[in-house]
């Protein structure tokens, strides 16, 4: 793939990622901020010590221009990447189109990205948590993404080289197999936390993990599409074509000539 393509992938996965982005937003704004405000409300009602000085960026601001100003830049900058990550995995992951392929990594990417890490550590809302806790919290959390990223690539290396012998479908459960196994080890000796306060409401907690997970599974999905469509139509587009009279396609091949 020579730069010039890679540059158009670019800038198209940017623009999927923009697209992506605004979806996510609408998501985040209808599902997320009424959790967030309720969890803010709990944790101002058991505050011991209010402050009353001015606050440097009001919670209006916050929901509203920082939200999307915060989750349009992340959608930009996530595009570039995935396209990036498009364009080395194109042809290594099977003989599937650019749509198929877009939409087959943004599935993957989801799952081993945000999908695998969220079920160990899932999203907290404001007032769950220790704030002593939150370094060691937030290095786990990486920690346990870059575990589940390099576990998906050598999930497909093994699956590729399991393939010749015991076919695509048998390589494939094995190769999921082994995904799963060290998953799971990688849960069972990384520790856990529980940090929720006992009053806090269950029913609040899990719908703000939901909207989390509502949020990403748009924004992953919408820029595989999005994406996809785009560097299909590039790939359409850069497809030579050779044109006869009057304007009919002729083969690309050169036809045979006739015997007198």
């Amino acid at each position: 793939m020579n730069s010039a393509t890679v540059r158009n992938l670019l800038v198209r996965g940017m623009l999927a990622g923009l697209a992506a982005g605004v979806l996510a937003l609408v998501v985040a704004y209808f599902l997320g901020e009424s959790r967030v405000d309720a969890a803010i409300a709990y944790e101002e009602s058991h505050a011991h010590h209010h402050e009353h000085g001015m606050e440097a960026v009001t919670r209006t601001m916050q929901s509203t221009g920082g939200l999307a100003t915060g989750v349009l830049v992340y959608g930009v900058a996530f595009g570039g990447i995935a396209a990036l990550a498009y364009c080395f995995a194109l042809g290594r992951i099977g003989r599937f189109g650019p749509r198929a392929s877009a939409l087959l990594l943004s599935t993957a990417g989801l799952v081993a990205v945000y999908l695998v890490p969220f079920l160990k550590y899932p999203a907290n809302p404001p007032a769950v948590g220790d704030a002593d806790t939150i370094g060691k919290r937030t290095t786990l959390y990486f920690l346990m993404t870059v575990l589940s990223v390099l576990l998906a690539v050598a999930t497909v290396i093994l699956g590729k080289r399991l393939a010749p012998r015991l076919g695509n479908w048998n390589a494939t459960l094995a190769a999921g197999a082994f995904f799963v196994a060290a998953v799971g080890l990688a849960y069972a000796f990384l520790p856990a936390f529980d940090e929720v306060p006992k009053d806090f409401s269950g029913t609040l907690l899990w719908q703000f993990r939901l909207a989390a997970l509502a949020i990403q599974v748009t924004l992953w999905t919408s820029f595989g599409l999005v994406f996809g469509e785009l560097a299909h139509r590039l790939a359409a587009g850069g497809t030579p074509r050779v044109t006869g009279q009057g304007g009919e396609k002729a083969s690309a091949a050169p036809a045979a000539s006739a015997a007198p």
